[in-house]
């Protein structure tokens, strides 16, 4: 364990005292931060390359001064956004939907069906 993670656990432990103090609801807590903070910097590249690309889409007119919105109606332009936002709804998906489909309650059910399925076939042979 890192210095500055021993420090937060125990500066946690001692505001806690007892309550969630073992090493291991700590770092399933940590890791899950980790996990968060890790798809709020995606989802933040995300937008901003996506703002330069459709920024950089607009061209100068060069008979005038205004802005040609032509490249705004092209699908290159929105490409890169469609295709990585896919790679990015699956990475949101993989933080935060994981509980609603693998939840603990679910895990310990099927700990619980296959020990017991262990057991049955352990108790068929004797």
């Amino acid at each position: 364990m890192g210095r500055f993670r021993r420090e937060m656990y125990e500066e946690y432990a001692k505001q806690h005292s007892g309550e969630y103090t073992n090493d291991e609801s700590y770092n399933a807590a940590y890791q899950k931060v980790k996990k968060i903070k890790g798809f709020y910097s995606h989802l933040k590249v995300y937008v901003i390359v996506n703002m330069i690309i459709i920024v950089s889409s607009l061209s100068r007119n060069h008979l005038g001064s205004g802005i040609d919105f032509s490249g705004l109606s092209e699908w290159h332009t929105y490409s890169t956004a469609f295709f990585w936002g896919i790679g990015l709804v699956a990475h949101g998906l993989s933080v935060f939907a994981s509980e609603w489909f693998f939840n603990s309650d679910w895990e310990q059910k099927k700990i619980q069906k296959y020990m017991d399925k262990d057991a049955a076939n352990k108790n068929k042979w004797e």
